[in-house]
């Protein structure tokens, strides 16, 4: 056979796992975003290498919620919201798109703060950087095609990759940090629990979002592939799941190897922790560390937003995508201005002190919103005239359902837990 036979070959066999991948990847790296570095963070220097056990867990529940709404989109070609207004009522699907925007133009005025936060590290204050964030956001969205913007995002993707050195340079006790995970040293006074459970939850609770569901059913829409593509969609989402998770192990490590040891155990933020790093593990190790924070927060500050745009317009019918002109979509690219104007605005203008309460506020809200969203995913994956073939297995049913009742149970205290500490 001619060798330009098999490059051909070669090319049909791959093409359709590099058509699949992207909207998994680019979900499960987003959870990482400036909230999600600061909880890694916190969680590293408090409690060292013990809380590393809760990755594991993180990465089975995002794999699974995050197959189910991929399974989803690529069965039915609708969005999530489309789905949740035809399979039970406009009024559940209004509820669920209203909170959901609600909670993610909160979630961008954080990611816009974590932006102001890593800049301020070399001397750039909020005025100058925040502005310029968005400006750039907004002209990636609305100015490039769909192909151009996922290679940005997928770039963005494998700069998380900043971590894993921050995590090397740091020169962890790697025999240690396994063990922890096998063997972790959970506090067993009630007094030292109760944070300690509160940092689990806030560590799983970052990171699968009401958010994340909505963005990847309606990024497999967008990509518009067919039921031949669902193992490469799987593959696509499960490799996302463990390369974030992966990359959270690596700034956990970071922090615990320097911060925990040394005992600088109180910092307020991601910004604060690269700071904290420096003399501890050399200027290169905080310098990376800081711009893994810039590039969450700006990746972040644009999928957010996105996430908005795509799930409310799919819902309701209108005209949705960026590869759609503004004329041809108003209110989804108005949506999409509105949250990165608003979120950067916000920033610019408001105290640190009221971003801490909007971010308070975010958690709650998504907290409220996570448990129906899973509870949708599931009735409607079980569907037959929904799904035909597609329904869960008995198995990934167990799987699901048992990771459902325990993020309720989770975000049930994440919420009573954050209304007792929003400042009155």
């Amino acid at each position: 056979m001619k060798r330009g036979t098999l490059s051909k070959m070669g090319r049909r066999r791959w093409a359709p796992l590099l058509a699949a991948i992207g909207p998994g990847l680019i979900a499960a790296s987003a959870d990482n975003d400036a909230g999600g570095i600061t909880t890694c963070s916190l969680a590293g220097a408090k409690y060292g290498y013990s809380i590393l056990w809760v990755l594991i867990v993180i990465t089975l529940s995002l794999a699974v919620t995050q197959e189910m709404g991929a399974r989803m989109g690529v069965v039915t070609g609708k969005g999530f919201g489309d789905l949740i207004r035809e399979k039970f009522s406009a009024r559940w699907a209004a509820f669920g798109i209203l909170t959901m925007l609600l909670a993610n133009l909160s979630t961008t005025i954080a990611e816009f703060a974590g932006v102001a936060a890593s800049m301020l590290i070399l001397g750039v204050k909020p005025y100058v950087s925040v502005p310029l964030a968005a400006l750039a956001v907004a002209i990636l969205v609305t100015r490039f095609d769909y192909h151009r913007v996922q290679k940005v995002f997928l770039t963005s993707s494998v700069l998380y990759l900043t971590y894993v050195l921050s995590g090397i340079l740091a020169h962890p006790d790697w025999g240690f940090a396994a063990r922890s995970i096998l063997h972790p040293n959970i506090p067993t006074d009630p007094k030292s629990l109760l944070p300690y459970l509160v940092m689990v939850i806030g560590t799983i609770g970052t990171t699968i979002t009401p958010w994340g569901q909505f963005f990847i059913q309606s990024y497999v829409v967008e990509k518009r592939l067919r039921t031949e593509d669902l193992a490469y969609a799987r593959a696509d989402v499960y490799v996302g799941a463990f390369v974030t998770d992966f990359i959270s192990f690596f700034i956990m490590v970071a922090c615990a190897a320097t911060l925990y040891q040394s005992g600088h155990r109180d910092i307020t933020d991601a910004a604060h922790a690269a700071q904290a790093l420096e003399p501890l593990a050399g200027s290169l190790a905080a310098g990376l560390f800081a711009f893994g924070l810039l590039n969450a927060s700006l990746l972040g500050a644009a999928i957010l937003p996105l996430t908005s745009a795509y799930a409310t317009c799919e819902t309701f019918g209108w005209e949705a995508g960026i590869d759609k002109s503004p004329r041809q979509a108003p209110i989804f690219f108005g949506i999409f201005l509105f949250l990165i104007l608003g979120g950067g605005t916000v920033v610019v203008f408001l105290q640190e002190k009221r971003l801490v309460q909007i971010i308070l506020a975010s958690q709650v809200l998504n907290g409220i919103l996570l448990p129906a969203i899973l509870i949708f995913a599931l009735r409607i994956t079980n569907d037959r005239s929904v799904m035909g073939k597609y329904t869960n297995s008995r198995v990934f049913n167990f799987i699901a359902i048992a990771t459902t009742v325990v993020l309720i149970l989770l975000t049930v205290l994440v919420v009573a837990t954050s209304l007792v500490q929003v400042p009155a």
